[in-house]
């Protein structure tokens, strides 16, 4: 038996553009036969990701990046006991830190900048990829790396499959080149959608040059830019066998469950963010815990939400209660535990779940989870 732990969330955002396409135009997807506003799963992960460094203790996150080499030399040095001040000791320490990398079975690539000191950062090599590196794993590297002899490729390989930060834990690591330290993801985000039909508008803005004189009626700069507005569902689900195999511990499982819970769910993408202001809290954020498999709600909105004198909110609650009710029976899909927490014109929800506020719903949800990972 497997617990997944499903997320259905309804937000409205104002006039924003949080996730943009190569044009520059708010991201969108045909669903039902109508254009509608999207966010994509990469934009919502990264919010959510950085929305941990308030919640959970960061030696307990991870670092995503190519500068494997800057995040490990520090740490050498550190543990030599040797200055950062110190060229040829950098020197050395990079040297050392690239050896790590090649042991984990990674490609390097030399630095572009030609004119910098080798012992500077901007001449350290980054790796081809970017790399999912928790901070006790880094920790551990530079244990490795600070001793003195050659390094044991399969002993730096262990550190890379151990110690995994509750990041990687819940979104895994890809790397292509060394596929013996992959981790896979325990959790799945869905790209949001908006409930109903939503158009593009745009947006014409002028910028006034302060030091025209007073007869100079003109713009100092004209431009355009796109927006949209919509009331969106979204939606993710946490394997919490998973998660818990990927991270050691049943307690562990737990801790993450809950820190994504807030996280995920109070986050926002930050495109134009001071352009438009638009950072909302969810109005409504219904959990699932269920055995069998995760199972979106998105269906509920195949058909179009048409708003009414309430606006979108409301009728997009009442659309998902009706779904849920009459789907999940049919296909034996029910859960074994819901819970809700709403705001105003969300009261329908009431009918799935227990009401709860976000705090108390993370406090079930990493008992939940806990108890599920130790079954």
């Amino acid at each position: 038996m497997t617990t997944f732990i499903d997320f259905h969330i309804i937000q409205t955002l104002p006039p924003s553009n949080i996730n943009r396409d190569d044009t520059g135009a708010p991201k969108s997807a045909m669903y039902g036969g109508v254009r509608r506003a999207r966010v994509s799963s990469q934009a919502w992960k990264r919010a959510t990701r950085r929305d941990f460094e308030g919640i959970i203790d960061t030696l307990k996150l991870s670092y995503r990046t190519k500068r494997v080499v800057e995040l490990l030399s520090p740490r050498i040095l550190a543990r030599q006991g040797k200055p950062a001040d110190d060229e040829a000791a950098v020197a050395a320490a990079n040297k050392r830190a690239e050896e790590v990398i090649k042991a984990l079975g990674l490609k390097i690539e030399k630095p572009r900048a030609k004119r910098a000191a080798a012992s500077s950062p901007a001449a350290a090599a980054q790796s081809k990829y970017l790399v999912f590196i928790s901070a006790a794993q880094a920790d551990r590297l530079a244990e490795l790396a600070a001793a003195d002899g050659p390094l044991d490729n399969k002993v730096v390989k262990e550190v890379m499959k151990g110690g995994n930060g509750i990041d990687i834990a819940l979104f895994g690591r890809m790397v292509a080149d060394a596929g013996d330290i992959n981790v896979d993801a325990a959790v799945q985000v869905a790209h949001a959608l908006s409930t109903h039909a939503a158009d593009t508008e745009d947006d014409y803005y002028t910028a006034v040059d302060d030091m025209n004189p007073a007869a100079d009626t003109g713009a100092g700069m004209i431009g355009t830019v796109e927006f949209t507005s919509a009331t969106m569902y979204r939606f993710a689900s946490i394997n919490v066998d998973a998660l818990a195999a990927n991270l050691g511990s049943a307690d562990a499982a737990g801790e993450a469950a809950a820190a994504f819970a807030k996280a995920f769910a109070t986050s926002m993408p930050t495109g134009k963010q001071n352009a438009f202001g638009n950072r909302t809290l969810p109005d409504a954020v219904v959990v699932m815990v269920r055995d069998s498999q995760p199972v979106s709600l998105v269906g509920a909105f195949e058909k179009p939400v048409l708003p009414g004198q309430d606006g979108f909110v409301r009728a997009s609650c009442e659309a998902l209660v009706t779904y849920a009710n009459d789907l999940l029976p049919q296909f034996g899909a029910e859960s074994q535990q819901v819970w809700v927490t709403c705001g105003p014109g969300a009261e329908a929800l009431d009918e799935l779940g227990e009401r709860k506020t976000l705090d108390e719903l993370a406090g079930a949800i990493r008992s939940a989870a806990t108890d599920y990972a130790r079954l």
